[in-house]
């Protein structure tokens, strides 16, 4: 029987504060630093045309191939909207990704600052949009049990 160190180590309760404290202290200072190395005076208007064209691909390609995996699968009526949208989320890790390619010099600080404001405005997308379709489908839950 495999041992889970969290669960000899600590209970529920101190992971929780442990979770409380990263999130509070540790990735403000991340996004803060990554914020320091975004120069929004470059680029101007296309910055934030190329942003708007990323995040339509963005989350146009995840939204797609999600339904195309829900008929595949035949998940119920709505839950690959559902899965494609809580995607959106997984931009935040493009933004470990693209402080490497800016440090390694691969991207511009153009690109950079495009893919930053993409990866924000699909993350922040997420709630509005999932919440109202998560209450519809507990509805249908409900109203079937």
């Amino acid at each position: 029987m495999p041992v889970r160190v969290d669960g000899d180590w600590f209970d529920q309760k101190q992971m929780d504060s442990l979770r409380h404290n990263v999130l509070f202290v540790v990735m403000p200072v991340y996004f803060l630093s990554t914020g320091l190395r975004t120069n929004w005076s470059v680029g101007g208007e296309a910055v934030f045309i190329a942003a708007a064209a990323l995040l339509f691909a963005s989350v146009a390609g995840k939204l797609l191939g999600v339904q195309l995996a829900g008929k595949i699968l035949k998940w119920q009526p709505g839950e690959a909207s559902i899965i494609g949208w809580l995607l959106q989320t997984k931009a935040l890790i493009m933004i470990i990704f693209v402080n490497v390619l800016m440090d390694k010099a691969i991207i511009t600080s153009e690109t950079f600052t495009a893919l930053l404001l993409m990866a924000v405005a699909s993350t922040m997308l997420t709630v509005p949009v999932v919440a109202p379709k998560l209450g519809r489908m507990k509805d249908i839950v409900t109203q079937s049990a």
